[in-house]
């Protein structure tokens, strides 16, 4: 079987205009889960995931009183990867049992940490927007395509730490990981030692370096667009079903794929193929095995 990496958007647990419910995000996971449940009679398959709306919740939540401790932030990441986690292992688990894999596939979330440069300019130009959307301004907040976020560091990464237990399970068979959950927690190295440090790796391309050090042969972003567009939301908006490499990296750098949204998928899947990926697709959470068969999504490819 090929080994298949699905990246999971935050909008896969909580849609634009939710309250972020844990009702809304079980039901708004049965989507995306019941299709990968599916696939899995086809691939291995690697579950990546978002946290920027429930990160920045868990910041809201310490701001919101003196009487605990306040907790930096790759600890808040490192504490959704474990929530998001069950979240996706419990809709997973009624999936298989539904189409009657249940016997036959195994899953495992991997709590993940990624090595980044402390010297990164990520940490002097924040870009990663977390928490909820509001319409009106706020102190420290940028205005983003979903309204005003508080933005946080966001550096890239340069290792996934846990790659070959990962690669492992997949070389067994049978299994499905989660794994990178919010990007990966961030660490620093320093004399043998790994520090945490306050920042949200972005998930695509942390889904990109783990499936470049694991040899995956399919990369699938699932966000809430069904195809890559240019000249995105205005009259002469125009729509890609195949998209080459040199053509994405020529509108990334035209600026059509902002920082804050369509930016990090593109380059993520243009690393990916780069590095020796046979496949990759950006598509919609509702359109992810419809975009394996050709019939949605944007076919992100190599030129030979």
């Amino acid at each position: 079987m090929k080994t298949l990496i699905i990246a999971l958007g935050g909008n896969a647990l909580i849609r634009f205009g939710e309250e972020g419910t844990t009702e809304e995000q079980f039901r708004n996971l049965q989507v995306p889960i019941s299709q990968i449940a599916e696939l899995a009679r086809e691939y291995n398959i690697i579950i990546t995931h978002g946290n920027g709306p429930q990160v920045g919740n868990l910041l809201l939540q310490q701001e919101a009183t003196m009487a605990v401790t306040k907790r930096p932030l790759q600890i808040l990441v490192a504490e959704t990867q474990g929530q998001i986690g069950f979240m996706i292992e419990s809709t997973l688990d009624e999936e298989l049992m539904r189409i009657g894999l249940d016997e036959k596939k195994l899953f495992l979330t991997v709590l993940t940490y990624v090595k980044v440069n402390p010297e990164d300019p990520a940490f002097y130009n924040p870009t990663k927007p977390i928490g909820p959307a509001y319409s009106v301004p706020k102190p420290g907040y940028v205005k983003t395509a979903k309204g005003y976020r508080r933005v946080v560091p966001s550096p890239k990464p340069i290792k996934i730490y846990q790659w070959r237990e990962i690669k492992r399970l997949m070389e067994l068979g049978g299994w499905i990981v989660i794994a990178c959950g919010g990007g990966g927690i961030p660490v620093i190295k320093e004399k043998k030692k790994l520090y945490g440090v306050e920042a949200v790796i972005d998930k695509d391309l942390a889904s990109a370096k783990l499936a470049e050090q694991i040899e995956a042969d399919i990369l699938l972003i699932a966000t809430d667009v069904e195809k890559v567009a240019i000249n995105y939301k205005t009259s002469n908006q125009k729509d890609f079903s195949k998209l080459s490499v040199p053509k994405a990296k020529k509108y990334l750098r035209e600026g059509q794929f902002p920082a804050g949204s369509m930016g990090p998928k593109i380059q993520a899947v243009v690393n990916f193929l780069e590095t020796g990926g046979e496949q990759a697709y950006i598509t919609s959470i509702e359109k992810i095995k419809d975009a394996l068969i050709g019939k949605a999504g944007t076919h992100i490819y190599r030129e030979n």
